[in-house]
């Protein structure tokens, strides 16, 4: 057969050929760029599995083109359209935005697992921009936006697939053309899920009854959700579904980082030796840093990867004490981490909203300021296509050797947020940074503990886990130390550079 323009290895033109395989038994033949009526009874799901380096995302990539060039349509979740009678589909799914995010920025058109269980509800005028700017309708004219406005509307989505992007740059808000959110009730095609290790059993069973086709593209040496009693979903799939790549391909651009997560996975390796590994790869590449001390800089947008949370809640405190935060206010450029929406069930529409904008449990997010009523925030959701968002917000600043978190403000009820300077690996999974600084006595801690995790010591895995979230640079960090900051916190970086962001309604 003839493959897709990227030069696959064999193992991934092994796994290629057999998702095409299975796509071509529910109708959608990516060799002969043909669609035809899906004649099969029941659903399928295939897990594409290898560590970090192996091709996962150069291989999700290649399926992904070949499924548009065959006439499939890429959901986004922002925006659908009128659903035609012969339409196929296609959704390439992140448990996470920050993990959403990293695919993005490789080209491949992501959303969150939220934004396609839940979807918008389109105020009618601004409704037909939307038709019309999928191709689905003729230009409309619309009370209070200029022929300018929608021209920068039109230039937008040609350059970016987002409808809510293209309705900003003509000077809207979110709260403008969205009424509110509904649980999708029809179902869709194909779904290609990354960082797959990172699903609940939960997660997976909605995503069944969504697409009767799911793909899974996981690690399995990375760390299970913690409900999960240390299993994976794609472990209960039958072994001739699971498709293993074992070539580590960016081990040909000589990365150090890789060789260390790799090196892991020796049972003879202890954590003393891996240290001197870690060493002697920073004596010679800068790309491996053995820190002396924890960079507070960098914990404003990258944070400190630890193990344990008695460690977590001792850097956030050092990291606020070094920036002059008060105790009973939050600084803008402070980072913050969702642990939660705290709401009754009575106001199940108000938390679909906040959950469809990203505030979800692990959502990585800035504080930008308070908002216009008391109790709300300004928040810039990391990752986020439409990153900026004002909500109703607990924060929780949790204190060493105290029982209960400090809370500077709070509204009754709303998005939940815990400091975000420090987090534990587990709430790492799915994200990545430049610059990543691991907290290696922690992991020396559960090195010295013992303890074993579906059969590889647990240290091994954070390790693996810790490293494999930097992108270019990664500081192990030896000792418990803090350097003093080089400049205060700010949000500059964050702002909107031209048109304004939706802001979710107060």
């Amino acid at each position: 057969m003839t493959l897709p323009a990227l030069t696959l290895s064999e193992d991934q033109a092994e796994a290629f050929d057999r998702v095409a395989e299975t796509l071509r038994g529910v109708g959608i033949d990516i060799e002969d760029a043909s669609l035809h009526p899906n004649m099969a009874e029941g659903a399928t799901a295939l897990a594409v599995l290898g560590k970090a380096g192996s091709g996962k995302t150069i291989l999700l990539a290649a399926l992904a083109e070949a499924l548009a060039k065959a006439g499939v349509d890429t959901v986004s979740g922002d925006y659908e359209g009128k659903r035609r009678k012969d339409r196929r589909t296609l959704a390439i799914l992140a448990p996470t935005n920050k993990a959403a995010s990293v695919l993005r920025n490789r080209g491949v058109p992501a959303t969150t697992i939220h934004r396609i269980l839940y979807t918008p509800v389109y105020d009618p005028q601004y409704e037909l921009i939307a038709e019309w700017l999928a191709g689905n309708g003729t230009r409309p004219e619309v009370e209070g936006l200029s022929d300018q406005a929608l021209d920068r509307a039109r230039d937008f989505y040609e350059a970016v697939k987002s409808v809510p992007g293209a309705l900003a740059s003509a000077g809207l808000r979110g709260s403008d053309f969205i009424l509110g959110w509904k649980r999708r009730e029809e179902p869709l095609d194909v779904g290609f899920v990354d960082e797959a290790s990172m699903l609940d059993a939960r997660q997976f069973e909605d995503l069944r009854e969504i697409f009767p086709t799911l793909v899974l593209f996981g690690d399995p040496a990375q760390l299970a959700p913690v409900n999960q009693s240390g299993a994976m979903v794609f472990e209960s799939l039958p072994a001739p579904s699971i498709l293993q790549l074992s070539r580590i391909h960016r081990q040909a651009q000589d990365n150090p980082i890789l060789d260390l997560a790799h090196a892991l996975a020796d049972p003879q390796l202890g954590f003393g030796d891996f240290e001197r590994m870690v060493e002697l790869a920073a004596q010679k590449d800068a790309r491996v840093v053995m820190g002396q001390r924890v960079e507070s800089d960098l914990m404003a947008r990258s944070p400190v990867l630890v193990w344990r949370n008695a460690t977590r809640i001792r850097l956030i405190t050092a990291f606020r004490a070094a920036f002059g935060a008060p105790e009973d206010e939050l600084l803008p450029g402070e980072p913050l981490i969702c642990d939660g929406i705290e709401l009754p069930l009575k106001h199940r529409k108000k938390r679909i909203d906040l959950e469809a904008r990203g505030l979800i449990k692990g959502a990585q997010v800035i504080y930008m300021g308070p908002g216009r009523k008391p109790g709300f925030s300004r928040l810039h959701v990391m990752g986020a296509e439409d990153p900026q968002v004002s909500a109703a917000s607990i924060v929780k600043i949790e204190k060493p050797d105290e029982a209960e978190p400090f809370i500077p403000f709070a509204a009754r009820m709303g998005a939940a947020f815990l400091h975000g300077a420090a987090v534990t690996i587990h709430k790492a999974q799915g994200s990545q940074w430049p610059d990543v600084q691991v907290f290696a006595p922690d992991l020396y801690a559960a090195a010295q503990a013992g303890r074993v995790e579906a059969g590889v010591a647990l240290w091994k895995r954070l390790a693996y886990v810790a490293i494999t979230r930097a992108e270019n640079r990664l500081i192990w960090v030896v000792r418990n130390r803090l350097a003093r900051p080089t400049q205060p916190l700010s949000i500059d970086d964050l702002r909107p550079a031209a048109v304004p962001l939706s802001l979710a309604p107060e």
